[in-house]
């Protein structure tokens, strides 16, 4: 199972702290606003800093991108991760992947200790020129 590009989303209490915290130890900001979003990157490692947007620090996955968020031509979209999970048994929740049938979807699924993991997808599945979202069951 392919689950893309993999950072840890953290979430901060204070904004302009984690960043210059995060920044004194060589991480730089690579896209976001700043205030209610942030994602860093030092070298291969990422990791996105939200204020109000999640409850607890998220292990996250992004299809369809590999390293710092550069795209790849083909990759298993999230609504056929999500299939397969349930298929074996992995439930999820906070699930958008029935809201449209292509492009940005995402879904949580959490480890036996709690801890969460996010999958969630920012761009659209293309192969040869068609949508692949759920054409073979994989990608």
């Amino acid at each position: 199972m392919e689950l893309g590009a993999f950072s840890i989303s953290l979430a901060v209490k204070d904004m302009a702290a984690s960043r210059d915290f995060y920044e004194r130890l060589g991480f730089a900001m690579v896209a976001g606003d700043g205030e209610s979003w942030t994602i860093m990157a030092n070298q291969s490692a990422a990791i996105g800093l939200f204020h109000g947007m999640f409850d607890s620090n998220i292990l996250t996955f992004n299809p369809g991108w590999v390293g710092l968020g550069q795209p790849v031509e083909e990759f298993t979209d999230v609504r056929v991760l999500s299939d397969q999970l349930r298929a074996a048994g992995i439930g999820s929740s906070e699930n958008t992947t029935n809201e449209t049938p292509s492009g940005p979807a995402s879904f949580k699924v959490a480890d036996p200790d709690g801890n969460v993991i996010l999958i969630d997808q920012h761009v659209t599945a293309h192969t040869n020129g068609f949508d692949a979202v759920h054409a073979s069951g994989s990608i």
